[in-house]
């Protein structure tokens, strides 16, 4: 078991195809199922499912890979590490989709253009997702709204949860999304529409609307949907209401056929493990904390 054959093996398992996994490594197709087997004979178990040209990975597969992706990020941490001066390899980065869209744009390319030896990564998820993400090693960082910290007030670094540090880096005003035609609102038990429209569990956008609303004595129903625009869309037609951050809805180019309440605010997280500082993370840290952003 090499680090090469770890790579080989993650990247078939997430590609589903030796001739995939073999194209994104610009290897050729039988040195890659070669690697596979040896992998295979030399772990005692059987990796993946052969179905035709389609791989997928069995029990023991999917157990494996989550210790592969672990051993490949700390041998990318150990080699940037003795340079740390020196920002360059990959640097994984979790957002949530509204600060993806808002928030990370500008920051991002100053990062490019400051850092043109990183390679960036950027993957999407709720905030719990991203937390495990982090914590198991898939992700080096990433934005978030913690629960633990939706009142937090200071700009200093805290520890967040065992093993994971974070920093606010962004302040976000979240709205209450209602139909067009909703009577006014002051109060919990004004809403008169009892579904929400939001993102699976592990969204803390989500859970803090339906704790606002479930305050009001009548618990509401979640239409589970997978963007915002699928939330205003849900909203709009009057079937449900929503939450989103004001910093998303500024980016529309006419106001949503919507009401607009104020619910709360809030501040989003840059969180990474405790102990992880490579160069390519802290420029990445520096860049959000600048005031332009």
């Amino acid at each position: 078991m090499d680090l090469s054959s770890l790579e080989i093996f993650r990247s078939v398992a997430e590609e589903q195809s030796v001739t995939r996994a073999a194209a994104r490594l610009q290897r050729v197709q039988s040195n890659v199922t070669t690697r596979i087997r040896q992998l295979e004979e030399d772990l005692g178990v059987q990796l993946f499912l052969r179905d035709g040209k389609r791989m997928t990975l069995t029990d023991p597969g999917r157990e494996f890979l989550a210790y592969a992706e672990k051993l490949l990020a700390l041998a990318a941490e150990a080699r940037q590490s003795l340079h740390p001066q020196v920002a360059a390899g990959t640097l994984r980065v979790g957002s949530m989709e509204s600060t993806a869209a808002s928030r990370l744009p500008g920051p991002l390319a100053a990062y490019h253009n400051a850092c043109p030896q990183v390679q960036l990564e950027v993957s999407t998820g709720t905030s719990q997702a991203l937390v495990d993400g982090v914590l198991s090693r898939r992700l080096d960082c990433a934005l978030i709204a913690h629960p633990d910290a939706i009142l937090a007030d200071s700009k200093a670094e805290r520890t967040l949860e065992r093993g994971l540090l974070g920093v606010p880096v962004f302040h976000e005003q979240l709205l209450l999304a209602l139909p067009g035609n909703h009577p006014p609102v002051n109060a919990a038990e004004d809403v008169q529409v009892r579904t929400l429209a939001g993102f699976a569990r592990g969204c803390t956008y989500r859970q803090i609307a339906e704790d606002w609303l479930n305050a009001g004595g009548t618990r509401v129903q979640v239409q589970e949907v997978g963007s915002y625009h699928g939330i205003l869309a849900c909203v709009a037609a009057g079937a449900c209401v929503g939450i989103l951050p004001r910093s998303l809805v500024d980016l529309q180019r006419q106001p949503p056929a919507v009401q607009l309440h104020p619910l709360l605010e809030t501040d989003t997280w840059l969180v990474w493990r405790e102990g992880y500082a490579t160069a390519a993370f802290e420029r990445f840290r520096e860049t959000l904390q600048a005031p332009s952003s």
